[in-house]
């Protein structure tokens, strides 16, 4: 079975790309890109994931990031966190060590604003190009090609990637410089945060109230109250499942961002403060791997 689903693409102009970090995202956004045409080379810490990526798709593994980097006019990386896109962006082996000048990076981690500035300028120094474009749609979206793309970066320079990144998304906006990306996905994960919360809190009140909360939720689904999170997880917070989707470690991680970047900024979120104590309740019994919509766990 592919590990992507079918989608129509946009004509882009084959380029050839790396892409580094073949996790649940990485592995099937670097998939659409390869089969909408373009030449892509991979690494990944685990080899044996790049092998099979590779036996999937084509393209090539390397050994290190800066193999993968070597003669790519774009470079993509999805990790895990600011130390994980250091790791693999700078030193010998880093993917910056095998950039030719003009080639651009493009980050899809979800990582803070202060990497994604600090990478930028030390991109620039090198003749290099940098784009932060953490992604919203989750592992379903990835797998779907229909991603939403936040990006932050030089105008110019983005209008020269845009098309190519589209391979892996529905949208793809610029919405400010260096670190905007960054900041623009954590308002994303605030919104998430809080609509989950208030659907727990919903779900909860009415299986309390003796309501069929799977009829409830297709009526206020029609209403006011719609979203993607009502849409896509009600009914499996009402049947108790949460094996999917994106995970309690990830969204801590996330919101912890948000935190730092509060400090920094002197932003107030203090439903989100609670509610990241919440989650971290739901770690505590054992639902670190659970997907988010599992907050309903703490009020049954």
């Amino acid at each position: 079975m592919s590990s992507i689903n079918s989608k129509t693409y946009e004509p882009s102009t084959p380029t050839k790309v790396a892409f580094i970090g073949l996790g649940v995202m990485g592995l099937p956004m670097a998939g659409h890109l390869a089969t909408a045409g373009h030449d892509v080379t991979v690494y990944n810490r685990n080899t044996q994931k790049a092998q099979a990526w590779v036996k999937e798709f084509g393209g090539r593994a390397c050994a290190t990031p800066r193999e993968a980097a070597q003669g790519a006019q774009i470079v993509f990386a999805c990790v895990g966190n600011d130390d994980d896109l250091r790791s693999i962006v700078l030193g010998a082996d880093g993917a910056f060590a095998g950039m030719s000048a003009g080639a651009t990076f493009v980050d899809h981690t979800t990582a803070s604003a202060l990497v994604a500035r600090e990478l930028s300028a030390l991109a620039q120094q090198k003749s290099l190009r940098f784009i932060d474009a953490p992604v919203s749609g989750g592992q379903a979206g990835a797998v779907n090609g229909m991603l939403t793309v936040m990006c932050g970066g030089d105008a110019a320079e983005f209008e020269s990637v845009k098309n190519v990144i589209a391979v892996m998304a529905r949208a793809v906006t610029l919405v400010g410089p260096a670190g905007a990306g960054q900041l623009a996905k954590m308002v994303n994960q605030i919104c998430i945060a809080g609509l989950v919360q208030g659907l727990s809190e919903g779900i909860a009140f009415g299986q309390a109230a003796g309501l069929d909360m799977k009829q409830v939720i297709e009526v206020i689904g029609k209403g006011a109250a719609q979203s993607w999170q009502m849409d896509n997880r009600g009914a499996t917070m009402v049947d108790d499942k949460f094996e999917f989707g994106f995970a309690v470690d990830w969204m801590r991680k996330d919101l912890g961002l948000v935190m730092d970047e509060c400090n920094r900024n002197g932003a107030r979120v203090p439903s989100i403060a609670l509610i990241d104590q919440f989650y971290a309740d739901v770690q505590k019994m054992g639902g670190g791997r659970w997907d988010t919509s599992s907050l309903i766990k703490r009020l049954r």
